[in-house]
C-alpha cells in the first residue's frame, strides 16, 4: 500500500483528470476563436484524461496504482449490476432499454409532427440516453455479458435448454456443459 499522501495526491489527479471533460461547456462559452475553442475541448476530452491518468501513476508507483485501481472496481462491483436478475427486472429493464432506440430512431421522422417539443429536443435525447444507461443496471451483469458477446467475434448463444439436450449426431461440436 502506498503512503497516505501519494494515495491522496494520486487518487486526486485521477478523478480531476477523468472529470476534465466536464469543463468542455465552459470553454465554449469563453471568447475565444473556433479553432482555440476546438482544440481546448479535443484537449479536455481526449488527451487531458490520459495524461492525467500517466501522471497519477507516476505519483502512485505500479503497486499504488493496482491498489488505487482495485479499490475503484471493488466499490462498483458492489454497488453495480448486479449478475442475475429476476423475470420482472429483466423484461422492465429490456423494454427501458428497447424505448429510447426506437425512440431515437423514429424521432427525426416524426419531429415536425410535434413543434412544441423541438425545443425540448435536447433534454429529450439526454432523457433517452440516461433511459438507456439506467436499462443496463436494471438488467444486470449477465446482460452485460450477452452486450459484450455481440462484439466478441467466436461467441456464440448457448441457451439454457439446449444444454440439457444431447448433441445431433451429425454435429461436429463438442458438446457445451
Amino acid at each position: 500500500m502506498p503512503s497516505r499522501t501519494r494515495l491522496v495526491w494520486g487518487g486526486t489527479v485521477f478523478v480531476l483528470g477523468f472529470l476534465s471533460p466536464l469543463l468542455i461547456p465552459w470553454v465554449i462559452s469563453l471568447d475565444l476563436s473556433t479553432g482555440a475553442t476546438s482544440l481546448i475541448s479535443g484537449l479536455l476530452a481526449l488527451g487531458v484524461p490520459e495524461l492525467f491518468m500517466l501522471i497519477a501513476v507516476a505519483i502512485l508507483g505500479k503497486s499504488g496504482f493496482n491498489y488505487l485501481k482495485q479499490k475503484v472496481f471493488s466499490f462498483f462491483k458492489k454497488y453495480g449490476p448486479a449478475d442475475d436478475v429476476g423475470p420482472v427486472r429483466y423484461k422492465v429493464g429490456l423494454v427501458l432499454f428497447i424505448l429510447p432506440l426506437i425512440f431515437g430512431f423514429i424521432w427525426p421522422y416524426i419531429a415536425h409532427n410535434f413543434p412544441l417539443l423541438d425545443q425540448y429536443s435536447l433534454w429529450i435525447y439526454i432523457g433517452g440516453d440516461a433511459l438507456l444507461l439506467s436499462s443496463l443496471f436494471v438488467l444486470g451483469g449477465d446482460f452485460w455479458d450477452k452486450l459484450r458477446s455481440l462484439f466478441v467475434y467466436r461467441s456464440r448463444a448457448v441457451l439454457l435448454e439446449d444444454l440439457h439436450q444431447k448433441p445431433k449426431s451429425n454435429d461436429k461440436r463438442p458438446a457445451e456443459t
